[in-house]
Protein backbone atom coordinates (compact mmCIF):
# COMPACT_ATOMS: atom_id res chain seq x y z
CA UNK A 1 0.00 0.00 0.00
CA UNK A 2 1.67 3.42 -1.20
CA UNK A 3 1.58 6.02 1.27
CA UNK A 4 -0.21 8.97 0.98
CA UNK A 5 1.39 12.53 1.12
CA UNK A 6 0.17 15.82 1.67
CA UNK A 7 1.55 19.69 2.24
CA UNK A 8 -0.49 21.88 4.54
CA UNK A 9 -0.16 25.75 3.74
CA UNK A 10 -1.50 28.63 5.11
CA UNK A 11 -1.63 32.57 4.59
CA UNK A 12 0.75 34.35 6.85
CA UNK A 13 2.57 37.99 7.59
CA UNK A 14 -0.97 39.55 6.58
CA UNK A 15 -0.23 41.65 9.69
CA UNK A 16 0.75 45.44 9.45
CA UNK A 17 2.52 47.36 11.68
CA UNK A 18 0.64 47.90 15.34
CA UNK A 19 -2.42 45.99 13.05
CA UNK A 20 -2.40 42.32 14.17
CA UNK A 21 -3.68 39.52 11.71
CA UNK A 22 -3.39 35.68 12.99
CA UNK A 23 -0.69 34.38 14.83
CA UNK A 24 1.91 33.53 12.71
CA UNK A 25 4.25 31.71 14.86
CA UNK A 26 1.83 29.56 16.64
CA UNK A 27 0.57 28.88 12.70
CA UNK A 28 4.12 28.29 11.37
CA UNK A 29 4.23 25.35 14.25
CA UNK A 30 1.62 23.46 12.51
CA UNK A 31 1.73 23.91 8.70
CA UNK A 32 4.65 22.40 6.35
CA UNK A 33 4.55 25.52 3.69
CA UNK A 34 3.74 29.32 4.07
CA UNK A 35 2.12 31.69 1.82
CA UNK A 36 3.56 34.92 2.42
CA UNK A 37 2.45 38.21 2.33
CA UNK A 38 4.24 40.73 -0.30
CA UNK A 39 3.29 43.63 1.29
CA UNK A 40 0.64 44.62 -1.52
CA UNK A 41 -2.16 43.14 0.07
CA UNK A 42 -0.90 43.06 3.62
CA UNK A 43 2.49 42.77 5.57
CA UNK A 44 5.27 45.24 5.63
CA UNK A 45 8.76 44.94 5.99
CA UNK A 46 9.50 44.09 9.74
CA UNK A 47 6.36 41.46 9.72
CA UNK A 48 7.54 39.85 6.47
CA UNK A 49 10.87 39.61 8.07
CA UNK A 50 9.45 38.05 10.75
CA UNK A 51 7.42 35.79 8.49
CA UNK A 52 10.23 34.37 6.91
CA UNK A 53 12.86 34.08 9.70
CA UNK A 54 10.11 32.36 11.40
CA UNK A 55 9.90 30.09 8.73
CA UNK A 56 13.63 29.74 8.15
CA UNK A 57 13.97 28.46 12.21
CA UNK A 58 11.40 25.61 12.14
CA UNK A 59 12.35 24.42 8.11
CA UNK A 60 8.90 25.92 6.14
CA UNK A 61 9.15 26.03 2.95
CA UNK A 62 8.15 30.13 1.85
CA UNK A 63 5.69 30.97 -0.70
CA UNK A 64 5.27 34.25 -2.41
CA UNK A 65 1.59 35.38 -2.07
CA UNK A 66 0.85 37.81 -4.49
CA UNK A 67 -1.76 40.11 -4.92
CA UNK A 68 -3.21 43.38 -6.78
CA UNK A 69 -1.96 46.44 -4.73
CA UNK A 70 -4.96 46.53 -2.27
CA UNK A 71 -4.08 47.42 1.28
CA UNK A 72 -7.25 48.95 1.84
CA UNK A 73 -9.38 45.78 0.55
CA UNK A 74 -7.12 43.26 1.93
CA UNK A 75 -6.74 42.13 -1.93
CA UNK A 76 -10.17 41.33 -2.48
CA UNK A 77 -11.14 43.61 -4.76
CA UNK A 78 -10.82 42.93 -8.37
CA UNK A 79 -8.43 45.45 -10.40
CA UNK A 80 -8.67 45.63 -14.07
CA UNK A 81 -5.03 45.92 -14.71
CA UNK A 82 -2.53 45.93 -18.02
CA UNK A 83 -1.06 43.00 -18.33
CA UNK A 84 2.50 44.24 -18.52
CA UNK A 85 1.75 46.23 -15.39
CA UNK A 86 0.68 43.28 -13.60
CA UNK A 87 3.19 41.48 -14.60
CA UNK A 88 5.67 43.85 -13.17
CA UNK A 89 3.78 44.53 -9.91
CA UNK A 90 4.49 40.66 -9.43
CA UNK A 91 7.55 40.52 -10.16
CA UNK A 92 8.58 43.39 -7.74
CA UNK A 93 6.59 41.17 -5.12
CA UNK A 94 8.57 38.26 -5.77
CA UNK A 95 11.87 39.94 -5.28
CA UNK A 96 10.66 41.76 -2.43
CA UNK A 97 10.21 38.60 -1.01
CA UNK A 98 12.76 36.54 -1.86
CA UNK A 99 15.20 39.90 -0.84
CA UNK A 100 13.85 39.38 2.96
CA UNK A 101 14.05 35.77 2.88
CA UNK A 102 17.56 35.65 1.75
CA UNK A 103 18.97 37.25 4.87
CA UNK A 104 16.62 35.13 7.22
CA UNK A 105 18.48 31.94 5.59
CA UNK A 106 15.69 30.32 3.13
CA UNK A 107 14.60 32.02 -0.34
CA UNK A 108 11.29 32.10 -1.90
CA UNK A 109 10.33 28.77 -3.43
CA UNK A 110 7.28 29.15 -4.79
CA UNK A 111 4.41 31.52 -5.67
CA UNK A 112 0.81 31.99 -4.91
CA UNK A 113 -1.68 34.49 -5.94
CA UNK A 114 -4.06 36.07 -3.36
CA UNK A 115 -7.50 37.05 -2.91
CA UNK A 116 -9.28 38.53 -5.99
CA UNK A 117 -6.08 37.45 -8.10
CA UNK A 118 -6.32 34.00 -6.95
CA UNK A 119 -10.11 33.93 -8.12
CA UNK A 120 -9.57 36.12 -10.99
CA UNK A 121 -6.88 33.97 -13.01
CA UNK A 122 -8.98 30.71 -12.59
CA UNK A 123 -10.95 31.90 -15.77
CA UNK A 124 -9.70 35.06 -16.83
CA UNK A 125 -6.69 33.98 -19.43
CA UNK A 126 -4.90 37.81 -19.26
CA UNK A 127 -4.63 38.18 -15.99
CA UNK A 128 -3.58 34.30 -15.64
CA UNK A 129 -1.03 34.70 -18.18
CA UNK A 130 0.79 38.02 -16.84
CA UNK A 131 0.86 36.33 -13.12
CA UNK A 132 2.66 33.01 -15.08
CA UNK A 133 4.62 35.48 -17.15
CA UNK A 134 6.32 37.24 -14.12
CA UNK A 135 6.94 33.67 -12.10
CA UNK A 136 8.62 32.53 -15.82
CA UNK A 137 11.05 35.66 -15.91
CA UNK A 138 12.00 35.91 -11.83
CA UNK A 139 12.72 32.37 -11.76
CA UNK A 140 11.38 29.47 -14.13
CA UNK A 141 12.07 26.58 -11.68
CA UNK A 142 9.29 27.94 -9.30
CA UNK A 143 6.00 26.23 -9.23
CA UNK A 144 3.18 28.17 -9.01
CA UNK A 145 -0.05 27.30 -6.72
CA UNK A 146 -3.51 27.44 -7.81
CA UNK A 147 -7.11 26.00 -8.16
CA UNK A 148 -7.06 22.43 -10.15
CA UNK A 149 -9.07 23.42 -12.92
CA UNK A 150 -7.86 26.91 -13.46
CA UNK A 151 -7.38 28.98 -16.30
CA UNK A 152 -4.11 29.73 -14.12
CA UNK A 153 -2.49 26.58 -13.83
CA UNK A 154 -2.87 25.56 -17.32
CA UNK A 155 -1.31 28.87 -18.49
CA UNK A 156 1.47 27.82 -16.11
CA UNK A 157 1.44 24.25 -17.68
CA UNK A 158 2.23 25.46 -20.73
CA UNK A 159 5.10 27.67 -20.12
CA UNK A 160 6.61 24.80 -18.37
CA UNK A 161 6.35 26.02 -14.89
CA UNK A 162 6.09 23.04 -11.96
CA UNK A 163 2.15 23.31 -11.00
CA UNK A 164 1.00 21.98 -7.44
CA UNK A 165 -3.12 22.09 -7.00
CA UNK A 166 -4.30 23.41 -4.08
CA UNK A 167 -7.51 22.35 -2.04
CA UNK A 168 -9.00 24.54 0.95
CA UNK A 169 -9.97 22.87 4.09
CA UNK A 170 -12.04 25.74 5.50
CA UNK A 171 -14.00 26.63 2.44
CA UNK A 172 -17.52 25.67 0.87
CA UNK A 173 -17.20 24.38 -2.27
CA UNK A 174 -19.84 24.78 -5.31
CA UNK A 175 -20.59 21.43 -7.27
CA UNK A 176 -18.54 22.88 -10.17
CA UNK A 177 -15.58 22.17 -8.10
CA UNK A 178 -14.66 26.01 -7.92
CA UNK A 179 -14.89 28.25 -3.97
CA UNK A 180 -18.21 28.98 -2.93
CA UNK A 181 -17.47 32.78 -3.06
CA UNK A 182 -16.98 34.69 0.28
CA UNK A 183 -20.05 37.03 -0.45
CA UNK A 184 -22.32 33.89 0.18
CA UNK A 185 -23.17 32.44 3.67
CA UNK A 186 -21.26 29.77 4.54
CA UNK A 187 -18.45 30.31 2.46
CA UNK A 188 -16.00 29.69 5.28
CA UNK A 189 -16.23 26.96 7.86
CA UNK A 190 -15.51 27.44 10.94
CA UNK A 191 -15.98 24.50 12.63
CA UNK A 192 -12.81 22.84 13.65
CA UNK A 193 -14.05 19.67 13.76
CA UNK A 194 -15.85 19.11 10.20
CA UNK A 195 -13.32 20.94 8.65
CA UNK A 196 -10.44 18.42 9.89
CA UNK A 197 -12.81 15.33 9.04
CA UNK A 198 -13.84 17.07 5.49
CA UNK A 199 -9.99 17.59 4.92
CA UNK A 200 -9.08 14.19 5.79
CA UNK A 201 -11.83 12.65 3.49
CA UNK A 202 -10.59 15.04 0.62
CA UNK A 203 -6.47 13.87 1.26
CA UNK A 204 -7.29 9.88 1.14
CA UNK A 205 -10.28 9.82 -1.24
CA UNK A 206 -10.09 13.14 -3.50
CA UNK A 207 -13.90 13.53 -2.82
CA UNK A 208 -15.58 16.45 -0.72
CA UNK A 209 -19.30 17.24 -0.21
CA UNK A 210 -20.17 20.64 -1.97
CA UNK A 211 -22.37 23.36 -0.97
CA UNK A 212 -26.04 21.52 -2.86
CA UNK A 213 -25.26 18.10 -1.12
CA UNK A 214 -22.96 16.32 -4.04
CA UNK A 215 -20.30 14.13 -3.83
CA UNK A 216 -17.27 16.31 -5.85
CA UNK A 217 -14.08 15.07 -7.51
CA UNK A 218 -10.99 16.73 -5.65
CA UNK A 219 -7.08 16.48 -6.67
CA UNK A 220 -4.78 18.45 -4.41
CA UNK A 221 -1.21 18.31 -3.57
CA UNK A 222 -1.26 21.21 -1.49
CA UNK A 223 -4.40 22.04 1.62
CA UNK A 224 -4.83 25.99 2.80
CA UNK A 225 -5.95 26.64 6.45
CA UNK A 226 -6.90 29.97 6.69
CA UNK A 227 -4.48 32.10 9.17
CA UNK A 228 -7.05 35.15 9.42
CA UNK A 229 -9.79 33.03 10.46
CA UNK A 230 -11.01 33.13 14.14
CA UNK A 231 -9.78 29.90 15.75
CA UNK A 232 -7.28 29.11 13.09
CA UNK A 233 -4.60 27.88 14.71
CA UNK A 234 -7.16 25.46 16.40
CA UNK A 235 -8.43 24.54 12.95
CA UNK A 236 -4.67 23.85 11.34
CA UNK A 237 -4.00 21.66 14.21
CA UNK A 238 -7.25 20.00 14.24
CA UNK A 239 -6.22 19.20 10.59
CA UNK A 240 -2.70 18.48 11.11
CA UNK A 241 -3.89 15.90 13.41
CA UNK A 242 -6.41 14.13 11.54
CA UNK A 243 -4.43 13.82 8.54
CA UNK A 244 -1.92 12.10 10.73
CA UNK A 245 -4.74 9.59 12.33
CA UNK A 246 -5.88 8.79 8.71
CA UNK A 247 -2.40 7.69 7.89
CA UNK A 248 -1.37 11.04 5.51
CA UNK A 249 2.21 12.22 5.84
CA UNK A 250 2.86 15.95 5.90
CA UNK A 251 5.84 17.41 4.08
CA UNK A 252 6.33 20.03 1.79
CA UNK A 253 6.08 19.86 -1.84
CA UNK A 254 8.44 22.50 -2.88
Amino acid sequence: MSETYIDLNADLGESFGRWVLGDDAAMLDVVTSANIACGFHAGEALTLLAAVTGAAERGVTVGAQVSYRDLAGFGRRYIEMDAEELTAEIVYQIGALDGLARIAGTRVAYVKPHGALYNTVVHHAEQAAAVVSAVYRYDRSLPVLGLPGSEFLSAARRAGLPVVREAFADRAYTAEGTLVPRTEVGAVLHDPAIVAARTARLVTTGTIEADDGSVVQIEADSVCVHGDSPGAVAMAGAVRSALEAAGVTLRPFA
